[in-house]
């Protein structure tokens, strides 16, 4: 079947997606799918496969894709190594997308082409969908490609659905199945533990498989988190080299296998784990896998990362195009140990600080089993009557006459064993029975593939919403892994995996159809669940507890890779020796907070920390929705630095930092600025001085050229260890 669709010069330009069908010969159909600079080519065979047979630059013409099979070198075995979705059980013998048992027990899977559509969602995004099925079986998938033109940014899933006489289990459901052709691999990719999140690692990639997973069942990316990149050729660098950024949108068990096959292809297969999780599939029913995103790029990992920046803010995370809050939190302020007459001194701190936002954290819960320590009360949710006997609503009324907004701590996932939750509802729990139970700080996951449970957790937040019309922020916390996963709910429990993370998903869409734009911050004990599948509906993610400002600068770089700054919450806390500049110069690199104790603040710290969100105010267009620049990897140099330049290219804020304190570390030459006008003059000068410093720095006016192509020394030393530049244009 050929498809010819036609576009004005006018939409051509701004079509995301410019989608034909060629004829490379009597029994084949090709299928390009573009984007700005890149294209996908598929192929239909005359044995009606679906094969990948180029991912990479995008051709001038597009009846040249056409070629594309006849010239590239594939492999001898009937193009099964670049087959567009994997099945397993014929003659492929390499890693499958998809693995199946049928409801007759066959485990074979050939799924033939049976047509494709192109709809046009609007002017920037559009959605390819290819229906296959299977020769033999009433079984069918259907492959989403949904592409992002001007951001060069495309997502990938597949539905998945049967009309046989019994259920049929799906051993292995990926979301996408990549083929891409080099001469080499080149992985880079992450571990962590808490407080040690994103710990980046590289290696090349030969032929066998690298697998990327977890199996962690909630607070899934500790371990490792489902992003990565693959440099092809050769390592790219910040503005060279072909790289591919991957990130799986699913907030629980992931799978990602990269095989350099024996014709030297690289197959990426990526979706949710099947570990442990056979998923029973009644007919009729769609089975829907996670979202897939990926970018390519060719002028290395910066443009990289601004695609993805730029389609997250646009169409991923909550209001990614608005302004963020400032916030003042109480946690180490109080911790546990705190009542009304502390949290109204915080409260007029918050006002004195400056901040927005003053957020109540953990320990305001709990009455038979009060929340005094991390033992108790979790899962209680009615306010302690001995701390704050006036309720929440009191705070929120002390907030509003100090002309402050007002933010809560929740963790609705979870229960303490010492709780009335657990004493009335011990079928809402996730432990396998007759066993013993094992915990993660002193708590248990509760079972989310319950639509009770679902309603319960749905409640708790409605509740305080319901109570406290003006409460306008949430932190919702995710503290504990999946140990002895069972669910008293599952029949099947090789569902209960997948079950549970669309648990959470359908709280969280009733959650934000009702109140669809109160920031929310996702936290999980730090960095142990930050993906675009669970972003969605958050306006920020807590990269992890370690906030020593020295260990933030490697963190937040490794983030920034994959995550807009305006979405990573940085607080300004006592972690460290550093003095409160530095620790705060870190934190503005994102979503400002503070965490620390107003009033035991020198007058010199409290005078610099307002200055600071003056500062931030002044340059958080830049930061929050600007382009960011990594000049100097703090990896391989005494300073690290890092950029913002916002849209209209006016402004800018450089951000310098001292990570190596050996004797005369430090910026020694120019650091190049990038993302400026070649033509336009800009005032150079150092912010963010402690009050009776003088900067090193003479403010100077300079062309954007010159910036960009001589640089500006930083001036970074013991002594200045951190140093902000302003970039204002004339």
């Amino acid at each position: 079947m050929n498809l010819l669709l036609r576009y004005s010069s006018r939409a051509a330009v701004i079509c995301m997606l410019a989608l034909k069908t060629f004829t490379a010969d009597a029994q084949s159909t090709v299928i390009p799918i573009e984007t700005k600079n890149n294209a996908i080519v598929l192929r239909v065979g005359d044995d009606k496969r679906l094969s990948m047979v180029y991912f990479g630059g995008k051709l001038a013409n597009q009846s040249e894709y056409s070629a594309v099979p006849k010239v590239t070198k594939l492999d001898r075995y009937d193009n099964v190594y670049n087959s567009a979705y994997t099945t397993s059980g014929t003659h492929n013998l390499l890693e499958p997308a998809i693995e199946v048992t049928h409801a007759d027990g066959n485990k074979s899977l050939e799924l033939q082409y049976v047509s494709h559509k192109f709809t046009k969602l609007n002017d920037d995004v559009s959605l390819l969908s290819i229906n296959l099925k299977d020769s033999l079986y009433n079984f069918e998938v259907t492959l989403n490609y949904q592409t992002y033109f001007n951001e060069n940014v495309t997502e990938q899933w597949s539905v998945i659905t049967h009309h046989e006489k019994k259920d049929v289990v799906l051993n292995k459901y990926a979301s996408a199945n990549l083929y891409v052709q080099a001469d080499s691999y080149w992985l880079k990719h992450y571990h962590g533990e808490w407080a040690q999140e994103m710990r980046p690692e590289d290696e090349q990639l030969n032929h066998g498989i690298k697998t990327l997973d977890s199996k962690l069942g909630s607070r899934a990316d500790i371990f490792q988190p489902p992003v990565f990149m693959v440099s092809l050729n050769k390592p790219a660098g910040e503005d060279d080299g072909q790289v591919l950024y991957g990130n799986l949108e699913w907030s629980g068990n992931f799978r990602i296998d990269l095989e350099v096959d024996p014709a030297n292809g690289l197959r990426l297969i990526a979706g949710a784990n099947n570990y442990a999780a056979n998923y029973t599939l009644k007919a009729g029913v769609a089975f829907e896998t996670p979202k897939f995103v990926y970018t390519l790029s060719n002028k290395g990992k910066g443009e990289a990362s601004r695609n993805l920046q730029s389609w997250a803010r646009k169409y991923k995370i909550v209001d990614g195009q608005g302004p963020r809050l400032t916030l003042l939190n109480n946690w180490e302020a109080t911790y546990f140990d705190f009542n009304d007459a502390k949290l109204t001194a915080l409260l007029k701190d918050t006002k004195t600080l400056g901040t927005d936002l003053f957020l109540l954290d953990d320990g305001w819960f709990g009455n038979k089993y009060p929340r005094n320590d991390d033992h108790a009360g979790l899962g209680d949710w009615q306010v302690n009557k001995a701390k704050l006997p006036n309720g929440i609503g009191n705070l929120v009324k002390v907030a509003k006459e100090n002309s402050v907004k007002f933010g809560i701590w929740v963790e609705p996932e979870m229960v303490n064993p010492k709780s009335e939750l657990y004493e009335k509802h011990p079928d809402w729990i996730v432990k396998q029975p007759n066993r013993p139970e094992f915990y993660m700080r002193n708590q248990l996951v509760l079972d989310l593939s319950n639509p009770t449970v679902q309603n319960f957790v749905f409640g708790v937040v409605d509740k305080l919403f319901v109570e406290n019309p003006d409460l306008a922020y949430i932190k919702w916390d995710c503290n504990a892994l999946m140990y002895n996963a069972y669910s008293p709910y599952q029949k099947n429990q090789g569902n209960f995996y997948t079950d549970y993370v669309r648990g959470l998903y359908s709280v969280l869409d009733r959650l934000r159809a009702k109140y669809p734009k109160v920031p929310m911050m996702l936290c999980s004990g730090g960095g142990g669940r930050v993906d675009y599948g669970a972003l969605k509906y958050f306006t920020e993610y807590w990269p992890s507890d370690n906030t020593e400002p020295i260990e933030r600068v490697f963190i937040q770089w490794e983030y920034s890779y994959f995550y807009p700054a305006l979405a990573s919450s940085n607080h300004v806390t006592d972690w460290g020796k550093q003095p409160i500049k530095f620790r705060t110069d870190v934190a503005m690199m994102g979503k400002l907070g503070f965490d620390i104790v107003v009033s035991k603040l020198k007058p010199e710290e409290l005078a610099y920390a307002q200055g600071a969100l003056k500062t931030y105010k002044e340059f958080s267009e830049a930061i929050w929705h600007g382009d960011q620049y990594r000049l100097q990897d703090p990896r391989t140099n005494d300073a690290a630095s890092i950029m913002y330049v916002d849209s209209a290219k006016n402004n800018a804020i450089m951000f310098n930092y001292l990570v190596n304190n050996r004797y005369q570390a430090g910026s020694h030459l120019p650091i190049k600025m990038k993302g400026l006008q070649e033509d336009k003059q800009y005032e150079v000068s150092e912010v963010n001085l402690m009050p009776g410093h003088n900067s090193s720095i003479a403010a100077a006016t300079y062309s954007g050229k010159f910036l960009m192509t001589v640089g500006l020394n930083p001036d970074v030393r013991d002594g200045r260890n951190s140093v902000l530049i302003a970039v204002r244009g004339k």
